[in-house]
This record gives C-alpha cells, structure tokens and sequence, in this order.
C-alpha cells in the first residue's frame, strides 16, 4: 500500500527556496514600476484643455414677500 509521507518530508518539499522567493519580488517590482510609468505616460498624453474662460456676473436678489402675522412667545421660569 500506499505509505503517506512524514511531516518532515512534507515540509521540505513545500518550502521554495530563498532564490525564487527574491526572483519573485524582483519581478513584483518591476512589473509595479513599469505600471507606474506607463500611468504617468497616460497622464501626460492626455489632450491639455482649451483657454481658461472666466466669467463674472451679478445676482441681484429675488424679491421676497413680507411677513404676514408675527408671533411672540412668553417663557416662565419654571
């Protein structure tokens, strides 16, 4: 039958080794960086916008209605 393998040969053989887990964060970066880049190419090819147009006006208010009752409110001390 078939015999399962020892914890020990287990974990030796799921270990990667210290070369590849640095290749893997060497390239990690350089794909980051080269994202990096080509966001800040987009950024800079983008069509720049027209004149700035200021404009400057004035509002001049809405009339408002007058008040039509007024209320007064007596307050005791408790």
């Amino acid at each position: 039958m078939l015999e399962r393998p020892s914890r020990e040969q287990r974990s030796r053989t799921r270990r990667r080794s210290p070369f590849l887990r640095t290749l893997l964060v060497g390239v990690a970066l350089v794909l980051a960086f080269l994202l990096g880049l080509a966001f800040s190419r987009t950024l800079d090819d983008r069509p720049e916008d027209g004149a700035t147009v200021t404009s400057v006006r004035t509002l001049t208010p809405l009339p408002q209605e007058g008040l039509t009752s007024t209320v007064t409110v007596t307050v005791t001390a408790p």
